[in-house]
């Protein structure tokens, strides 16, 4: 199967990385040092070769190295299915990030044309019972995955919804005001809806299609209070016209994509995940990553790549050497952080090994054999 990779990244003043060059060969990477020491910030490097705010949704400020806020640039080498990519992202202090592909500007949304990246990360591991924002944006990630597109029909609607607000705080009843907004909030909104759907019935191909040491999840899609939502341009439409007048007392749309939620039931127990063990929980955001990828490697054509931070922290022994053994078995380079060389012996010679140290505030970054 084809190759997607980061082969080289430099790290350009960015959080603790003075200056961090890293080359890597296509093996999943394994990243271990103490608490603080600066793993996660390599993370969210790569993850900045994707479109949006990364897997901490930091602003281009929070991420440039202090005290110094000369701004930061990471610079990467990617290969992506027969083609080999040079990445350029960075940002001045005060201004808003830039990509360059190939030597050309790019707007953010083409990194997603070349590159398919999912992630995992602690603040996760609590999706299923916290708040319904969280689990939206898992789910979107997860269609942006397959629909780089989505990102820009999700702004066109928020857009317009915000328009629409402003409208309803100002108290303005005339109907004619709202007609134009709620259309394009409607036709966006059905894209929004499709993309999604789409995505959740390739993850769950993806999820029966396989034999894992991981549960299944079976997913929905829910209104705001886990009734059935309107679906489609003409069904939305009737819904935010009839909605008006609660909205403009709640003064926002209360209604629509932007309230979505995702339900999911561990499908063995036949039980909502938020009633699952903490152990449960964890293995089934694995479980869906994993099949997430398994169904971009078909769609994209090669794996795509994975971040997982802490991801062996609340793993036993044996799904530990699950995990790596599904990784390595779908091609995928994952990149994986820990505190301790010891959680990533299951893999061997098979990943690469980086140990990261703290020194004044500096991370220093050095190869390290697994094996």
């Amino acid at each position: 199967m084809p190759t997607l990779a980061v082969t080289s990244l430099l790290l350009s003043h960015f959080r603790s990385h003075r200056r961090t060059e890293l080359t890597f060969d296509g093996r999943p990477v394994a990243i271990f040092g103490p608490n603080g020491a600066g793993k996660t910030n390599i993370l969210e490097a790569v993850s900045f070769l994707s479109p949006g705010r990364g897997l901490r949704r930091a602003t281009p400020d929070e991420v440039a190295r202090q005290p110094e806020a000369l701004g930061w640039k990471l610079k990467a080498v990617l290969q992506s299915l027969h083609q080999i990519h040079e990445v350029e992202t960075f940002a001045e202090p005060g201004a808003s990030r830039s990509v360059t592909i190939d030597g050309k500007p790019a707007a953010q949304a083409a990194l997603g044309r070349i590159a398919r990246m999912l992630w995992l990360v602690p603040a996760m591991d609590r999706l299923w019972i916290e708040g319904a924002e969280g689990r939206r944006r898992f789910l979107d990630r997860m269609t942006l995955s397959f629909e780089p597109g989505h990102a820009e029909v999700v702004l066109t609607y928020e857009k317009a919804m915000r328009e629409r607000n402003r409208l309803l705080r100002d108290e303005v009843r005339d109907a004619g005001w709202y007609g134009a907004l709620e259309s394009q909030m409607a036709e966006a909104g059905a894209v929004i809806q499709s993309n999604r759907a789409a995505a959740i019935a390739r993850v769950a191909a993806a999820q029966d299609g396989a034999e894992t040491a991981f549960p299944v999840a079976d997913l929905t899609i829910l209104g705001p209070d886990g009734e059935d939502f309107p679906f489609g341009a003409d069904a939305l439409a009737d819904t935010f016209a009839a909605g008006r007048s609660r909205d403009m007392a709640a003064g926002r749309t209360l209604t629509g994509p932007h309230r979505a939620d995702l339900g999911a039931v561990y499908a063995a127990k036949g039980m909502p995940a938020a009633q699952a063990s903490t152990g449960e929980q964890k293995a089934l955001l694995i479980s869906l990553i994993l099949a997430n990828g398994r169904a971009l490697a078909e769609d994209f054509g090669a794996p795509p790549i994975l971040l997982l931070d802490e991801v062996a922290a609340h793993l036993d022994a044996s799904r530990r050497a699950a995990l790596y053994d599904e990784i390595c078995a779908m091609g995928a380079q994952a990149f994986m952080t820990g505190t301790g060389i010891e959680l990533f012996e299951g893999l061997g010679a098979r990943a690469q090994g980086f140990e990261v140290s703290d020194s004044g505030g500096l991370s220093i970054t050095e190869e390290r054999n697994i094996a």
